[in-house]
């Protein structure tokens, strides 16, 4: 078995994603440098900064582990028990035309269990975290316990690419089914930083298409909201990472079968 202290490398999560945030906090609103990556994405020199930073903590601290980051790519063995996940700065679109709805996203796998995470924004100050067994709120030095609500109404829908499941899902629709509309409040703000407001409370549910499996954008957000006790299954209600992939979470039950038929029927042409 793979050797690991939930506690410590929790910790360490929450150092690595304070330092990235840091970096994109203090580059904000500068004129940055960007490098394409085709389809229309790019980073920018803040991704590049933040993903150092948080790779300084990360190998500094833990130099055996494998880290596969959004920019830098994967390095360590590659079939290495303990994969660090990292994505520096979820939201480059919205940072680059100086949005602040971005996060920074670090995450554990050990085995086949994403063990532990935190998901920081870097305008609030506020880290959002786990150890696998709880998720907490760490503002200001003093962590709270996450507690999901769907009282808001609020659901995010994620409609950048891929769609792997295209044509029969497409998340856009959603945001123009009557009944999403009628009995829930759909929003798309472009960054992961949302999944983690699922588990805050923040937020009734998130939807999104995509094959998440060592997601550095995901990894993070789905660790917190199941630590919190969200609903938390792939676009059919299939575990996670499995069949069509994609991901619902919901803060309760009622919102993810709400959800799931939703879906369905969009896929079955029941519109």
């Amino acid at each position: 078995m793979p050797i690991m202290n939930r506690e410590t490398d929790a910790q360490l999560a929450v150092a690595a994603a304070q330092a990235g945030a840091a970096v994109v906090r203090d580059m904000y609103g500068a004129s940055l440098g960007r490098v394409e990556k085709g389809g229309g994405d790019f980073a920018t020199a803040a991704d590049l900064a933040a993903e150092r930073a948080i790779l300084d903590v990360l190998t500094g601290a833990r130099p055996d582990d494998a880290v596969t980051g959004e920019e830098s790519g994967d390095t360590g063995a590659e079939g290495a028990a303990r994969r660090w996940l990292v994505d520096p700065l979820c939201g480059t679109h919205n940072y680059a035309a100086r949005n602040m709805l971005v996060a920074v996203n670090v995450a554990l796998r050990v085995g086949s269990e994403v063990a532990v995470a935190a998901s920081a924004d870097p305008f609030s100050g506020e880290v959002f975290w786990t150890d696998g067994d709880r998720a907490r709120l760490r503002r200001d030095g003093v962590d709270e316990e996450l507690a999901p609500s769907s009282d808001s109404g609020l659901v995010d829908v994620n409609i950048d690419p891929p769609f792997p499941n295209a044509p029969g899902f497409r998340a856009v629709r959603l945001l123009a089914e009557p009944e999403f509309g009628e009995r829930l409040r759909p929003r798309v703000v472009s960054t992961t930083l949302a999944v983690a407001w699922v588990a805050a409370g923040r937020r009734a549910a998130y939807v999104t298409d995509g094959h998440l499996r060592d997601s550095v954008h995901f990894a993070a957000g789905i660790a917190l909201c199941r630590a919190a006790g969200c609903t938390v299954t792939g676009l059919h209600g299939q575990p996670t990472h499995t069949g069509a992939g994609g991901l619902i979470v919901a803060a309760d039950q009622r919102t993810h079968a709400l959800l799931l038929d939703l879906v369905k029927r969009q896929e079955s042409g029941g519109r």
